[in-house]
């Protein structure tokens, strides 16, 4: 069957200046009346030309419109957005509506969009329009369609977001509640997400978020098990759900007996409901738009055009919307809804020889979402499932019955007894979800991890093509057609060629460049995995993992291990751990409850014998704490003065001062520890501390002599110079993450460990680091050579 992809230009071309013009908003006038221009232009010429020029003439016409159009948006919109632009890095009270459903951030914050209707000084802010991010530690009220009044810091957004400001509220209020039918949908969420969550895990949080995408129950292990299964598209309201409510509707009108047509208007209802029930943020709008498309171009028998309404949906919401052509979440529903119009026939017909046609085409559209999705995924991502195929073909048979009657059982809410069966109900499919993601993503090297960029997205892609060529196969009509047109050209050209000897030659490459990647792939993975111990040295004491932006450093002495800190991201702490035969923590410091520390905790679950803690500073870091201790973790929190043995080695705690009012929670008052003997060269590590405590530590606590010190901060400019000098270390280990927006480690920092004449070592120039004293000498191993 052929598809019609006579729009797919307009699409493209729409998307690239959308990219251009948000990322370049200066340009945005230059190119709307440029391709203005232009249009008119090739539209007089047309008007001379002969009708055959028509075709590719009037296509160059209506992509230079809608072009235009996506560049006069921007144009229209710039104003408003560089005003709001110019209150960055100052305390602001914002007045707004809420524009989008709330989502828990890493930091514990509710993290929502607010519509300006006004920002000024606290006391005093001004009309302005445009779009900002906050963040807010709790939000009663704070829903769909509420005016809110916050106040708090805010800081500029790159290039590129839809939002120009984020603000970290420090006080907010409700103004006027959600009204009319977003009131009432809020109140049906709130209300089953309360019933949800009452019923056992797996599968209580996750079951709001299957149903009508709230995400706000997702237990942090669950959500981190569901990204590295490659199931996380369940987790939120994606074209997956949208599909699974317009299908669902069309197949009860059509037992019903109603005509085709009304199927269609009882499932564009449906589907508009749902959306109002979920919230109709940009993105819940992008994903209905996109399963419409793809749906109905198949339910009201016309598959054929489905590329094309997709293209044409692509290009009206960037039309209205050009910042989504930026997000991941819009190039990620694009491209899966193309690859099930386009790729997904094909990899069934290549499955099915070797596969029941049934099962081919279940492998097939998990396959083809996967291909295409992987590529973009590697833009912005440094993890890339390899079980997802897996994962989804598992747990995609339960999620229709998650959502359907999850959603019944929140319209139940009024009658309570039915709305507790039907969610009890939901529970079940939710449940073998949970577990679906939990087995796989422990399952060995479930993901890979590779740096975010265009590197990485041009590697996944050749693999992608090459698993699509050894898959797919033609139809042959398709073939036939190639090869009398190619072969009539061939012996035009004097040349005995035909396309039969180039498609196998096609899978011979593929299979080549596979059989590389897997074979690279499964070295890596026997390192990583059971030859860990043979390719790492056996005597390190100290091990600074490469986590990216955050701190996770291991002390080991006769066998017991101390963590401090768990990075950002718990992929890359388990991956360091493997690594290193690490299989529990006997001691866990967590210097601060900031993201960038806690964040990988969830990695170590069931792992932690003992975790030593500073002071709490909301009720986000009290529940980080709850989780370990649910986990098995012996919560100890700790200030200055505190000590205790890892092995033969002894631990002391330098930092906080007890019941110190000049040092509030959070970076200043970092949990800062030394470790010393018991063949761990003597070490002191601290934590995020700025300058004004480390003078502080060291008038409180004589500092003399370190072999190492873990640099605070990252290498941040905040550093006390007097406290270097007074230690003196040999080594300074700074965990930071490459390309950071922080521009850590500053130079300052760099010159003055320097001058001491340390030697530093950077995880993000070194990758992972290991520490060991032998015969008093001082050795280090790095994963990456010196240049």
């Amino acid at each position: 069957m052929t598809r019609d992809l006579r729009l797919l230009p307009v699409a493209v071309g729409a998307w690239g200046m959308a990219l251009v013009c948000v990322f370049v908003p200066g340009t945005a006038g230059w190119f709307a009346g440029g391709c203005l221009a232009s249009a008119v232009i090739i539209g007089a010429v047309l008007a001379l030309r002969r009708p055959a020029a028509a075709t590719w003439s009037g296509l160059m016409i209506v992509v230079l419109a809608a072009g235009a159009a996506v560049a006069f948006t921007v144009l229209v919109q710039s104003a408003d957005r560089d005003a709001v632009h110019g209150w960055d890095g100052r305390v602001v009270e914002a007045v707004g509506e809420v524009s989008s459903s709330a989502s828990v951030g890493r930091d514990g914050r509710l993290w929502m969009d607010v519509q300006l209707s006004g920002i000024g000084a606290p006391g005093a802010a001004g009309p302005a329009g445009g779009p900002v991010r906050i963040g807010i530690a709790e939000a009663e009220g704070f829903v769909l369609g509420a005016v809110v009044r916050v106040t708090g810091e805010s800081m500029a957004t790159d290039p590129g977001e839809r939002a120009e400001l984020v603000v970290f509220v420090t006080a907010g209020t409700v103004e006027r509640a959600a009204p009319g039918v977003f009131g009432i949908a809020a109140d049906l969420r709130r209300s089953f997400v309360e019933r949800a969550t009452r019923l056992p895990e797996p599968g209580a949080g996750l079951l709001p978020g299957l149903a009508v995408g709230d995400t706000t129950a997702v237990p942090a292990a669950v959500d981190a098990d569901m990204r590295t299964s490659g199931l996380s598209h369940l987790t939120a309201v994606s074209g997956a759900n949208c599909a699974i409510v317009v299908a669902a509707v069309f197949g009860i009108v059509a037992l019903c007996g109603g005509a085709r047509a009304l199927r269609v208007v009882f499932a564009v209802v449906a589907l508009a409901a749902f959306v109002v029930l979920v919230t109709p943020e940009p993105s819940v709008i992008r994903a209905a738009t996109m399963a419409a498309a793809g749906m109905l171009s198949i339910l009201v028998g016309r598959p054929s055009a489905g590329a094309g309404i997709l293209a044409l949906c692509v290009t009206a919401l960037l039309v209205a919307d050009p910042w989504l052509a930026s997000t991941p979440g819009f190039a990620l529903s694009a491209v899966a809804s193309g690859a099930l119009i386009l790729l997904a026939p094909a990899l069934a017909d290549g499955i099915a020889r070797w596969l029941p046609r049934p099962l081919a085409l279940a492998i097939a559209v998990p396959l083809a979402a996967q291909l295409a999705c992987a590529p973009v995924i590697a833009l912005f991502a440094e993890q890339q499932s390899l079980v997802s195929v897996v994962a989804n073909l598992l747990a995609e048979p339960a999620a229709p019955l998650a959502t359907v009657i999850g959603l019944l059982a929140c319209l139940a809410a009024p009658v309570p007894v039915v709305a507790d069966l039907l969610a009890a109900s939901a529970w079940l499919p939710s449940a073998w979800i949970a577990t679906v993601a939990r087995v796989t993503a422990g399952l060995p090297g479930a993901q890979v991890l590779l740096p975010a960029g265009l590197g990485s997205a041009a590697v996944v892609t050749l693999v992608s093509v090459a698993i699509a060529v050894v898959c797919c196969r033609g139809g042959p009509r398709v073939r036939e057609v190639a090869r009398t047109d190619v072969v009539t050209a061939s012996v035009r050209a004097g040349r005995a060629w035909t396309p039969g000897a180039v498609l196998p030659a096609a899978r011979r490459v593929a299979a080549g460049v596979l059989i590389v990647v897997a074979s690279v792939g499964a070295s890596r993975a026997l390192i990583d995995g059971p030859l860990a111990s043979l390719v790492t040295p056996h005597g390190w004491a100290i091990a600074a993992c490469d986590v990216g932006q955050g701190d996770a450093v291991l002390v080991r002495s006769q066998d017991a291990v101390a963590l401090i800190d768990t990075g950002p991201d718990p992929t890359a702490l388990d991956a360091c751990l493997r690594s290193l035969s690490i299989d529990h923590i006997d001691l866990l410091v967590l210097t601060h409850f900031d993201a960038d520390h806690i964040g990988g905790a969830t990695a170590l679950e069931g792992k932690v014998g003992t975790v030593l803690h500073g002071p709490p500073a909301d009720a986000a870091d009290a529940r980080a704490l709850d989780g370990l201790a649910r986990a098995g973790g012996a919560l100890r929190p700790v200030d200055a003065g505190d000590r205790g043995a890892l092995g033969g080695a002894a631990w002391r705690v330098l930092w906080p001062l007890p019941h110190s009012a000049a040092f509030p929670p959070g970076n200043d008052a970092s949990v800062v520890t030394e470790f010393v003997g018991g063949g761990v060269p003597r070490a002191l590590f601290l934590g995020d501390l700025s300058a004004a405590p480390q003078r502080a530590l060291l008038r409180s606590t004589p500092l003399t002599g370190y072999d190492v010190v873990k640099v605070a901060h990252h290498g941040s400019a905040d550093q006390e110079p007097a406290l270097y000098d007074a230690v003196q270390p040999r080594v300074a280990l700074i965990t930071v993450g490459a390309d950071n927006d922080y521009g850590h480690p500053r130079r300052e920092t760099l010159d003055l460990l320097s001058a001491l004449g340390t030697q530093v070592y950077r995880t993000d120039r070194d990758g992972r680091t290991l520490l060991a004293v032998e015969d008093d000498v001082l050795r280090v191993w790095t994963d990456v050579a010196p240049p």
